[in-house]
């Protein structure tokens, strides 16, 4: 094993990095953030007369873009566009159902390897109020495995890598927790083992303090907020507002943004009625993508089709790499018509499970006729 020290500046975001990478089959990279980000929202006008007491006008502008980001992005909002019916089912006419589509994806496939990549949940499991009850049911376990017998298979999603697996609970499968920023391989034994010993990758390892503190200082900011959820990730925090009155989400907001204000190598990224706190770095689904790939060996081969299934905003990242990169295809799972860089839509995880299916199904057909051919 070798190491490298590489310092990187990204002039798009402002970001200084300090990479140490170890090269071997199990590559481990750590990135240091030393400017932050730029902050999420942008400014808007706003009296103050209308801030809560102790409140700047600035921290309020971001405050205010905030909430309304929170509203445009919760799909059960009042003023949200309507949902899709079979009388609409072509919302965006070059995103249409990977389902009625299944054909034409299979034919893009052939002579190629499929790695599927999915996102938790909204995907595999359904949203719920409490999301350590987001539990997935046995038939959609069923054919995640199925699928990861043939097919190399990744979990991408914002959850702890620890607690995604107590969910799921497959071994074959290569986890990627808090938005990629901690992998884990399958074991040795399995068929998807690479190289001499098991990949793990932390992107943010000297984060994991602050992000505790950071834990600790919501969950006392945020607990006479009724409903407000706190989950700590291991990489980011979690604050969900799911439970939470309307009316109260300028509050909620403002807490949060008291801990960013102290903490300037932390950014704040928004979810499905979440807001995330995660370190300032340059990671994320997409970027875990690119790496699973090159942890398998894909990286650099024409014949790799990536399949990328998540109903999140920050699956985003993870289409339009698949888009750049002009492989395989993003499936959007959302019953809410919205700008997507995925190719694709499922309604929700019942669909899912239906195009994993079939994905299975199809492939044991095309092995039954290789072997006749063989055979013959």
């Amino acid at each position: 094993m070798t190491k490298q020290n590489v310092a990187v500046s990204d002039p798009k975001s402002g970001l200084n990095m300090a990479i140490t990478m170890a090269v071997s089959d199990a590559s481990i990279v750590t990135i240091m953030a030393q400017k932050p980000a730029p902050d999420l929202g942008s400014f808007i006008t706003i009296s103050q007369k209308m801030l809560p007491k102790g409140v700047d006008v600035n921290g309020a502008a971001r405050i205010r873009a905030w909430v309304n980001s929170m509203r445009a992005s919760s799909p059960t909002h009042i003023n949200s566009p309507p949902s899709l019916s079979d009388d609409n089912a072509s919302w965006v006419p070059n995103h249409p159902s990977a389902l009625d589509m299944f054909d034409q994806i299979i034919n893009a496939s052939r002579g190629k390897q499929i790695v599927m990549f999915l996102d938790y949940d909204g995907t595999l499991s359904p949203i719920v109020e409490d999301p350590d009850r987001a539990f997935m049911s046995d038939a959609m376990r069923s054919a995640v495995r199925k699928v990861a017998s043939y097919f190399p298979t990744a979990i991408v999603s914002g959850r702890c890598r620890d607690k995604v697996y107590d969910f799921v609970r497959l071994a074959d499968l290569y986890y990627a927790g808090s938005h990629g920023m901690d992998i884990q391989g399958p074991p040795k034994g399995s068929k998807y083992f690479k190289g001499s010993q098991a990949i793990h990758f932390q992107a943010a390892g000297q984060f994991l303090p602050l992000i505790s503190e950071v834990y600790k200082a919501l969950l006392e900011k945020t607990k006479s907020i009724l409903g407000a959820k706190v989950e700590n990730n291991k990489f980011c925090v979690s604050v969900h507002f799911r439970c939470v009155d309307e009316k109260k989400w300028s509050e909620l907001a403002h807490e949060v943004r008291s801990v960013l204000k102290d903490n300037p190598e932390l950014r704040l990224t928004q979810g499905r009625k979440v807001l995330e706190i995660r370190p300032a770095i340059e990671w994320d689904k997409g970027k875990a993508l690119v790496f699973l790939l090159q942890s398998l060996g894909l990286a650099n081969r024409s014949d790799v089709f990536p399949v990328y299934i998540g109903d999140d905003q920050t699956d985003e990242d993870a289409f339009k790499v698949l888009r750049e990169r002009g492989q395989g295809f993003g499936i959007l799972v959302s019953k809410i018509p919205r700008q997507t860089n995925a190719s694709y839509y499922l309604r929700e995880p019942s669909e899912v499970m239906d195009f994993l299916q079939r994905l299975v199904k199809w492939n044991k057909r095309h092995l039954d006729f290789l072997r006749q051919l063989d055979d013959g």
